[in-house]
């Protein structure tokens, strides 16, 4: 792959940026295209020497000391999250127009997946989140940005999920870009390309793997309280502390619409103390109903989240969405919703942003 693959985005000329939403991987070629012919710029990719194969940039390649535990790198829980706005335009590239298709129809497309590494990790992507070649993200032409593909390795059967948020490849041999860690876990890396096939996720994939991912600890949850009750009418009471954890893979936010709100962080990470009779089984909360909910904070503690509540009850002076706080995995989230859609979600999440200065997040659950 050449330096010709990725988009501009910040240094390139104004027309340039007029046409693509791109990142600020192609500053170097934005120069270098100024003082050469448009023909050469757009011809096709050179491969480069040795055992790169033509799978990733000129002048790039893996890092010099690659962590030895990649393989452990899990796959990203898809989600259903905020289109990006800027990096979901039309735009032009080397005269091909190309159309972001942000319907979320079924996509399934098989071709040439290439990578690339170190030389663009820390660059900004389409979307203007950084670039880290050990997280499991890709680069598509025209899938939503963002948006979770999976992508089969068709001589092995071996599959990883991406998240996608950045444009390219602009070749028409290849139909997606992969992250150093996602090339090395469907062993690409060797050979710098290889055939896959590229399915984008769907809301209704996204809610099956969801639940997939969800079942386990949930049957934990049910086998832990399914105990003897030694004495009923015991009055004694002890406190157990909840210990403080990260939101679980199987229940993780979405990333926020713009920035993660800064009430109660050192509440959200202190051990709570929950009152429970002597020998009695802690009780499992309804599952809650399924749908596209807001979330507006997530707490090892119920006291702390029923007070988030509470204040933007108050907030919204009675007129605003239904709110409730869940209890689900050791941690109480105060969510609003649910909602039809993915579109008016987002609405509300714009007018609860205005109107009590907290910025949700969108999750499926």
């Amino acid at each position: 792959m050449t330096q010709t693959d990725r988009l501009p985005r910040l240094g390139a000329p104004a027309a340039a940026r007029r046409q693509s939403p791109g990142s600020s991987r192609l500053l170097l070629w934005t120069a270098v295209c100024a003082t050469v012919v448009l023909a050469a710029c757009g011809s096709a990719p050179k491969s480069s020497s040795g055992s790169r194969g033509g799978g990733y940039y000129k002048d790039d390649g893996p890092p010099a000391s690659p962590p030895a535990n990649l393989d452990q790198v899990p796959d990203p829980l898809p989600a259903v999250e905020p289109l990006a706005s800027g990096a979901n335009k039309p735009y032009v590239i080397f005269g091909k127009r190309y159309v972001p298709d942000t319907s979320m129809q079924p996509y399934r497309v098989r071709g040439v997946a290439s990578w690339y590494g170190r030389k663009f990790h820390g660059a900004r992507t389409s979307n203007g989140e950084l670039y880290d070649m050990y997280a499991m993200t890709a680069a598509h032409t025209t899938l939503p940005i963002p948006s979770y593909a999976r992508v089969t390795r068709t001589t092995t059967g071996k599959a990883v999920i991406v998240r996608i948020n950045d444009r390219g490849p602009f070749h028409d041999d290849r139909v997606i870009d992969l992250s150093y860690t996602a090339a090395h876990k469907l062993g690409l890396l060797a050979q710098g390309s290889g055939e896959v096939t590229v399915e984008l996720l769907v809301p209704a994939e996204i809610a099956r793997i969801r639940a997939e991912r969800a079942a386990p600890t949930q049957l934990a949850s049910a086998a832990a309280v399914a105990q003897p009750i030694a004495d009923p009418g015991a009055a004694e009471v002890v406190a157990l502390p909840v210990a403080a954890q990260e939101p679980p893979s199987d229940m993780r936010e979405l990333p926020p619409l713009a920035s993660a709100p800064a009430f109660d962080a050192a509440a959200m990470n202190a051990p709570a103390p929950v009152a429970v009779p002597a020998g009695a089984a802690r009780p499992v909360s309804a599952p809650a109903s399924p749908g596209i909910y807001l979330q507006l904070g997530a707490f090892s503690g119920q006291r702390n989240a029923e007070d988030l509540a509470a204040r933007v009850r108050a907030r919204l002076g009675g007129a605003g969405e239904p709110l409730r706080v869940v209890s689900a995995d050791s941690l109480y989230r105060v969510h609003v919703g649910p909602y039809p859609t993915r579109e008016s979600a987002q609405a509300a999440a714009q007018r609860l942003q205005a109107q009590v200065e907290i910025t949700p997040v969108i999750v499926l659950r």
